[in-house]
């Protein structure tokens, strides 16, 4: 069933994309929040599909935390799942993508209607200073800059890896930073077909004003994000374990229920 499952969600997934790409064809001509909806309602639609289809569900904390205006969020990323839940959140959204993506048929349309930040990774010592130049542009429209720190996702429990350049990224752009803690990868791995059933939980920390020295504010965003990050993922195990056990005890109290019976 989870093999089957997985196969049904993963089909519609892709095909409500394709149709919503289609659909929303004429939002490529008008303002960039119009295409910025099209991948909140990707969004939300997907997270209908895992819910009815995977029995995945999801939990928000920390909403209280949420600042619109200019603003780094920057997020654990264990997943796919947090690709499509983090725009739900934020009214003028931009990734930091790979310049290639771009060039792909519709899905690169979009990401150029909605002004999404395209950088060259052939650049290599280049690129920081790139990304710093476009995010301060961005800034000054009030938007919201989305970034992984580690800059790819990261199985559950994993030794941390983030990169420098939030550090410089947050000291050259003078912009609060907000934490972002998930435990998806426990359900929706990395390169990975099947999608266990649970609660994927997304949880939003407290904000980092600007103004920190760089290893500092670098040190507090990682102890921030992976202690609870590895505190959501420690609650999915117990909830998990302890579901298990009273599986096993309805089990054993129906085969006791069962056994009496057969004896009267």
């Amino acid at each position: 069933m989870l093999f089957l499952r997985s196969l049904i969600f993963q089909l519609i997934f892709f095909l409500n994309m394709f149709i919503l790409i289609l659909i929303w064809l004429p939002g490529l001509f008008m303002r960039r929040q119009i295409s910025q909806e099209l991948g909140r309602t990707w969004g939300r639609t997907s997270l209908w599909l895992l819910d009815k289809i995977c029995n995945l569900k999801i939990e928000r904390r920390g909403l209280e935390h949420i600042q619109q205006g200019s603003l780094i969020v920057a997020a654990k990323h264990q997943s796919m799942w947090e690709t499509f839940v983090l725009p739900i959140h934020f009214s003028d959204f931009s990734y930091i993508l790979k310049h290639e993506l771009i060039w792909l048929p519709f899905f690169g349309w979009y990401l150029l209607a909605a002004q999404q930040i395209a950088i060259d990774r052939a650049k290599g010592g280049k690129l920081l200073p790139q990304l710093i130049d476009k995010a301060k542009k961005l800034f000054t429209q009030n938007r919201q800059l989305f970034i992984f720190p580690e800059g790819t996702r990261r199985p559950p429990g994993a030794p941390p890896q983030y990169k420098i350049g939030i550090a410089s990224l947050y000291e050259a752009t003078s912009v609060p930073v907000i934490p972002v803690a998930v435990n998806s990868g426990l359900f929706w791995p990395k390169r990975s077909f099947l999608i266990r059933p649970g609660t994927i939980v997304i949880e939003f920390l407290p904000v980092i004003a600007p103004g920190k020295p760089p290893r500092e504010f670098f040190k507090e965003l990682q102890s921030a994000i992976e202690e609870a990050s590895d505190r959501l993922i420690d609650e999915a195990i117990v909830k998990d374990r302890s579901e298990e056990h009273t599986s096993e005890l309805q089990s054993l109290a129906y085969l006791v229920c069962r056994l009496l019976l057969e004896k009267k």
